[in-house]
């Protein structure tokens, strides 16, 4: 990625928190890099050089500044949009595929050999998939040092190191600190086994209400709820279960996570970012769409709209497919029926099985002490496929629709989560009885993360358009929306909000 001296360098000078995540400045006289708008003095020209990821530049011999935290960034908007290998890697490497299964096991899924994918990545971002994941497990461990009491062994291990030794020289090397010296300037007290409190960096602005009232309006019993202005749900992770906690507050999220296991933690985190839509760049999306006449007056009312995302892609299909043709409170009643079917189908005092593949070794489970209500993440595809026909209490060809997509989930032969290729996936979707291109489309907005998604027959967009005064029929609402490229998912959520 070749980035422009002058333009950096402008958002440096100006603070621009905007640009936080898309590239890093890096100071030779000091041997730190930052964020665009920390908030030190501005160094010298001669003195700067700029890195499209931390990865880079602690490749390069940089440490991380303490003031501005880079290394707690938002992700950059280009990886999370982006649809090409490299973004996909970068959205697998965040979710902890590298520390799982390696890079063969990366390079694996993308279908390219280590060799050509690390060409890429270098290319790109100035590292390759090791440095890349080794900066993502700095951040962890520090976030665990300074946010748990777990022995320091415990956190190597868990944030994906491979022995003690390791784990101390890349502290040293990324923070100038090692993990002792910097548990000393932050002690922290004993508390509950398993919880993380954090804070989740996001551009500014950030529509919160818009967020939290579309999943009220789709809680679902034991999976997830709405309360005191926070979104608490269940995740499924690789290593075990997780309940967490997001309440939006200025600049940040601040999120809890009780974990059954602690090396869940960064595939966890990169799911809540995701579930928020946290990686987006809202000035440019409102730029263009408040730059329509038609939809100006809603996005100065409501600026940060962002698209609510899932955190697990089938639990996210089969509530397209059950969607289909009903209300949303009906929708509601079906899953709640298929929900309670799925838990009796489970011996007792089993665990739903986890619907997330890439596990290995054995877990190392924390006993759970909070009295917070647990939730549990959405039953896996071949829980769902086993149940009975009374379980569904829906016509038959919709039944056998979400069972022939849960076989297909189950088998591999259909991956939707936001690493998947996007084009190959809703073919696929669209090949299975009874998905068309609404369920499709749907899917893809909010599981895989396509930011340019437009359902021009669904009901609620044609009345929001009729709302704002725009073309209400499918086809000449889908011509209109051209303009809107390439961020026609948040003007679909515009429209659905004015409906």
């Amino acid at each position: 990625m070749e980035l422009d001296f002058e333009h950096c360098y402008r958002a440096v000078d100006s603070r621009d928190p905007r640009f936080d995540g898309c590239f890093y400045t890096a100071v030779r006289t000091t041997g730190i890099y930052c964020r665009p708008s920390c908030p030190a003095v501005t160094p010298k020209r001669q003195n700067v050089t700029f890195y499209p990821s931390a990865a880079a530049a602690q490749r390069g011999g940089f440490r991380a500044c303490r003031r501005c935290r880079p290394d707690a960034a938002p992700g950059s908007p280009e990886w999370d949009t982006r649809a090409d290998t490299v973004g996909r890697a970068m959205r697998l490497i965040g979710d902890g595929v590298v520390d799982r299964e390696g890079v063969p096991g990366l390079a694996g899924r993308l279908g390219y050999t280590e060799r050509h994918l690390n060409r890429m990545l270098t290319a790109e971002l100035g590292a390759g998939p090791l440095a890349l994941a080794r900066a993502q497990r700095a951040q962890t461990a520090r976030i665990l040092v300074e946010t748990t009491d777990l022995g320091l062994a415990e956190i190597a291990f868990a944030a994906g190191f491979g022995s003690v030794r390791q784990f101390n020289d890349t502290m040293l090397e990324v923070y100038a600190r090692s993990p002792s010296q910097m548990r000393e300037r932050q002690p922290v007290g004993r508390g509950e086994a398993g919880v993380v409190n954090l804070r989740l960096a996001y551009r500014p602005p950030l529509h919160a209400g818009s967020l939290l009232s579309f999943f009220a309006g789709r809680t679902l019993p034991g999976v997830d709820e709405v309360t005191d202005g926070a979104y608490r749900r269940g995740l499924s992770l690789p290593h075990g279960g997780a309940t967490v906690s997001l309440r939006p507050g200025e600049r940040v999220v601040h999120a809890t996570l009780r974990l059954d296991d602690v090396r869940d933690l960064a595939p966890a985190v990169a799911r809540c970012r995701r579930l928020f839509d946290l990686d987006a760049d809202p000035v440019a999306v409102d730029g263009l769409l408040g730059g329509d006449p038609a939809l100006a007056r809603v996005v100065a009312d409501e600026p940060g709209v962002r698209v609510p995302r899932a955190v697990d892609g089938f639990e996210m299909a089969v509530r397209a497919v059950v969607g289909q043709q009903v209300s949303v409170a009906g929708a509601r009643t079906t899953l709640g029926r298929i929900l309670r079917a799925a838990a009796g189908s489970v011996a007792s005092g089993e665990p739903v099985p986890v619907a997330c593949p890439g596990s290995v070794g054995e877990p190392t489970p924390i006993p759970q002490t909070d009295t917070a209500t647990r939730l549990a993440g959405f039953p896996a595809a071949d829980v769902i496929a086993a149940l009975p026909d009374a379980a569904f209490g829906m016509p038959a060809a919709r039944r056998a629709t979400i069972r022939a997509l849960a076989e297909a989930v189950a088998d591999g032969k259909l991956d939707l989560d936001p690493t998947a290729d996007r084009t190959e996936t809703v073919n696929r979707l669209t090949e299975l009885p009874g998905i068309g291109p609404w369920t499709a489309g749907y899917v893809a907005m909010r599981a895989i993360g396509d930011p340019d998604v437009f359902l021009p027959t669904d009901l609620a967009a044609r009345r929001g358009a009729e709302a704002l005064g725009l073309p209400n029929t499918a086809k000449t609402l889908s011509s209109y929306a051209e303009r809107w490229r390439p961020w026609r998912s948040y003007a679909l959520i515009r429209l659905w909000r004015a409906a």
